[in-house]
């Protein structure tokens, strides 16, 4: 029997289903990335989240290795270009976890937009405060969306009922318009957003996207929203928005700190930007949690279950 190696534990649908199909797995959450590295070469299949990169020197080792399973969207963890050239196919699904993302936008937006998590920690300290909370409707606003994949139309679809304006720029797609959203470009979302939300993969391109530059070219005071990567976003230009009055708040899900994920963050060596930025009250932040719901477990895990067993879906010898 093929072996295949669950370094994380996804939704059990995945187990099962390649169980099905002949596979024997072997779970292993708790194996450091050397030990598992040692015994690679014995596997079919790698099932991973993000816990630890897998690079070229790792890679090498694994000289029967057909698939890398990745639970979740994002393939940064993943040294993707030498995988290729092993003739090893890279899986990820963020099918699944796409609604969760949009949902959890929204919930940010709302949350920045209306002060709900201060106005919460207020009451709760007996403090009724109404005015010092007033808030700011979605309506009327025109929305920009930097990246329109999955996570990206999502969103909007989420916005629909709200009686804002979305646009949207993708750099890598054309002919997106819909009920959902106006396909832009760049100069139309500068001149015109008041809100900007953040979907696009971390590369080399997009490392750093919101930057000094980036925020100059901005013509209105505006909400900054992101779930797609830390390093998206440049935290010091972000802080230096809030204090200016150029950002008017932020929803951020993911943090430029993380590394690889956010348990690896040293909480007591933390960046002066970040220190500001825990104390902003118009920034409301979330663990890394917009794709992490219930119905997406499940959602992630079925989706990779689908894409392996159709190009490798015999497991038996």
């Amino acid at each position: 029997m093929k072996k295949v190696i669950f370094v994380n534990i996804p939704h059990p649908v995945l187990l099962e289903s390649l169980q099905t199909a002949g596979y024997l797995c072997e779970m292993a959450p708790n194996d450091s990335k050397e030990n598992i590295q040692l015994r690679i070469a014995d596997y079919t299949g790698l099932v991973i989240n993000s816990r630890f990169f897998l690079d070229a020197e790792f890679l090498s080792h694994a000289t029967q290795l057909k698939f890398i399973a990745r639970v979740g969207a994002g393939m940064e963890s993943i040294d993707t270009d030498y995988a290729a050239s092993m003739r090893i196919k890279c899986f990820n699904s963020p099918e699944g976890n796409r609604n969760a993302v949009g949902e959890h936008a929204l919930g940010l937006l709302l949350s920045v937009m209306n002060h709900i998590p201060r106005a919460n920690q207020q009451v709760h300290s007996l403090k009724w405060l109404r005015e010092a909370n007033r808030g700011v409707e979605i309506k009327g606003k025109t929305i920009g969306i930097i990246g329109y994949g999955n996570m990206g139309s999502a969103f909007a679809k989420r916005l629909a009922g709200f009686e804002a304006e979305v646009i949207a720029y993708d750099k890598y797609k054309s002919s997106y318009s819909d009920n959902y959203v106006k396909e832009s470009d760049l100069d139309d979302i500068f001149e015109r957003a008041d809100i900007i939300s953040f979907h696009v993969p971390l590369t080399d391109e997009t490392k750093y996207y919101f930057n000094d530059a980036f925020l100059a070219r901005c013509k209105k005071p505006i909400w900054v929203l992101n779930t797609a990567r830390g390093k998206v976003l440049d935290t010091s230009v972000l802080v230096e928005g809030l204090k200016s009055g150029k950002v008017l708040g932020a929803g951020l899900d993911v943090l430029e700190y993380e590394e690889i994920s956010f348990e690896a963050m040293d909480m007591s060596q933390l960046p002066l930007p970040m220190k500001e930025l825990l104390e902003c009250e118009n920034v409301v932040l979330t663990p890394h949690i917009a794709g992490w719901t219930i119905e997406s477990k499940y959602a992630l895990a079925q989706v990779l279950a689908e894409k392996i067993l159709s190009e490798f879906p015999n497991g038996k010898e």
